[in-house]
């Protein structure tokens, strides 16, 4: 299974912190925001990785992460050369993932706790895709799943709805086959002109193929003021170690009512 970290984006609600670099590496913690959806991957067994970037800022992303010997990894690069959405950028990995299934990360997403209990079930499931879901206070800020629990598969997803279907919503984790380049050369631009992850996750659930699991631990997106202090919170909490206590296999998921009990 092959890795893409998607590192692209103005940054611009971080903005002053933005105007002279990327908002991926920003510190978080102790270390770059970049460096937690790495260890990510690398928890995961992941190892091969292509990170996308803006042109602006290619130079200093190579720069900090090299090859990946560091990581005990290997990195390849790739240019977003305009702000075309994250669709548009992970278009951009298709040469890189060939036939094999990939898992993407969103770079400003931070999260406590491996994600490799989730790569193992995707690994053995026979649907094509997977996303990962958090329940949170606030869900028409976000992409939201409404969900079938007893088959554990997902059955729509709305954008930022008034009137959410549930708690639980859709961040900045995906598992795919390759299909996936298939269908984001199939859907058309959003009204701002992008074209988005979330045509790409409902037309897996379309064709009934996108499971979903849910994050143990804590998540944020480092993308507002407000959310990047909260992210160096949390990694300064676990010295920017990523979590691998508590990992739960995909016949042990908890229901929306027992997972809310546990919050």
């Amino acid at each position: 299974m092959k890795g893409v970290i998607l590192a692209g984006g103005t940054g611009t609600r971080l903005s002053p912190l933005t105007k002279v670099t990327n908002k991926h590496l920003l510190p978080v913690g102790k270390e770059p925001m970049i460096f937690n959806p790495i260890k990510q991957l690398i928890s995961a067994e992941i190892t091969d990785i292509l990170v996308v970037t803006s042109k602006e800022h290619m130079g200093e992303i190579v720069r900090l992460l090299g090859s990946g010997k560091e990581f005990g990894c290997e990195f390849t690069f790739r240019v977003q050369e305009e702000a075309g959405g994250i669709a548009q950028a992970l278009l951009l990995a298709e040469n890189f993932v060939g036939s094999d299934s990939v898992a993407v990360i969103l770079a400003d997403n931070i999260l406590t706790n491996s994600i490799k209990p989730h790569v193992d079930a995707y690994i053995k499931q026979l649907s094509r895709a997977r996303v990962l879901l958090k329940k949170v206070g606030d869900p028409e800020r976000f992409g939201v799943a409404a969900l079938d629990e007893k088959k554990k598969m997902i059955i729509d997803i709305e954008e930022k709805p008034k009137k959410p279907k549930s708690s639980y919503a859709v961040i900045g984790v995906y598992m795919y086959d390759p299909s996936v380049f298939d269908i984001i050369r199939k859907i058309k631009p959003s009204d701002r002109g992008e074209l988005e992850i979330s045509d790409v996750n409902n037309e897996y659930v379309k064709q009934n193929q996108l499971t979903y699991g849910i994050v143990e631990g804590d998540w944020t997106d480092a993308g507002t003021f407000e959310s990047f202090q909260y992210a160096n919170e949390l990694l300064f909490e676990i010295n920017n170690e990523i979590q691998t206590n508590g990992w739960i296999q995909e016949d042990e998921i908890k229901t929306e009512e027992s997972h809310a009990n546990s919050i």
